[in-house]
């Protein structure tokens, strides 16, 4: 078997491989270390840190649907202080690479919370996820406009050296002006999506299912939506994309490589499967070797979009 290169470098860090595990799907990484090595795995981005704790919504807050997950968590986390306290000492020794994601109500809460994590060792880069309302704004998510996520993008770019990853929302008209705000301002990459905007009704009682009426729509559902907002973005900016949205199979990953993903991530997967990503990230490998490909690169953009068939597909 040939040895497949699998890392990738993004700002400085190396990471493992192509294949991270996705925000609020896998904890702060300690929940799942009896479950899976993490060590193999090619990145953890944290579940979502606000500057004090968040109970999040009331219940019901999860709810099935027809080939996806429908949530309205609510951001719940233990808060930037406890964060650094009591889970990044765990993390600290993580034999791969660790993302912080944070999420906050104003630009001033995002600010506060990457200066905090800035002041101890443990935390690689930052996942800004601005799909959060901006309290100041009337409750406007932030990945809605263009300004908003510029200020937000140039104000922490200020605050670190650390890879900055700005996350996007899919609730836009053209998300591609979005990326472009943020690459204009320093990110280093941007992850390619965050939810979809959903809800469910109970036929019995006719209210929602979701204490919150709608909520954020994921699992495979989603992919093909997310497939085509990666093909956008990556149109659009020079910087690395992420992909993210239905990834359940080593099959689901290539297909974002192909399409211009550098990396992706796992996420409703993880509570099927926790050890999903490491599955993916050797059945990619894999798939490399079976088609003599060196380096897991050599895939990311390989679609040939005028004809819809891969060049991959041309060579089998």
């Amino acid at each position: 078997m040939t040895i497949v290169r699998s890392s990738f470098t993004l700002g400085g860090v190396v990471f493992k491989n192509r294949v991270l595990v996705a925000s609020g799907t896998f904890g702060y990484g300690d929940e799942c270390a009896d479950l899976v090595d993490v060590s193999r795995i090619g990145g953890l981005i944290t579940k979502s840190l606000s500057l004090n704790p968040r109970d999040g919504n009331p219940p019901r807050r999860i709810a099935g649907t027809a080939s996806g997950m429908l949530n309205s968590i609510g951001l719940a986390n233990i808060g930037a202080r406890r964060f650094i306290a009591e889970k990044l000492p765990y993390l600290s020794r993580v034999e791969t690479a660790v993302v912080a994601n944070i999420a906050a109500g104003t630009v001033e809460e995002y600010c506060e919370v990457l200066s905090l994590l800035e002041q101890h060792e443990g935390v690689d880069g930052y996942e800004i996820n601005v799909s959060c309302p901006n309290v100041r704004e009337g409750g406007l998510s932030f990945g809605t406009s263009c300004p908003a996520t510029a200020d937000i993008t140039r104000r922490l770019r200020a605050l670190t050296r650390k890879p900055l990853i700005i996350k996007l929302t899919p609730n836009v008209t053209h998300i591609s002006e979005i990326a472009r705000a943020a690459e204009a301002e320093g990110a280093d990459a941007l992850s390619v999506m965050n939810t979809v905007i959903g809800m469910a009704v109970d036929v019995k009682t006719r209210k929602p299912v979701l204490s919150t009426v709608t909520g954020g729509l994921s699992g495979p559902a989603v992919k093909p939506i997310a497939l085509a907002k990666v093909f956008e973005v990556v149109r659009a900016v020079k910087i690395p994309v992420i992909g993210i949205g239905g990834i359940c199979t080593p099959t689901d990953a290539l297909e974002f490589l192909i399409t211009g993903a550098s990396a992706v991530q796992v996420g409703t997967q993880n509570f099927i499967d926790p050890a999903a990503a490491v599955t993916i990230a050797e059945g990619i490998s894999k798939f490399c070797d079976e088609q003599g490909i060196r380096d897991v690169g050599e895939l990311v953009g390989t679609l040939d979009a005028k004809t819809g068939v891969s060049v991959l597909e041309s060579w089998l």
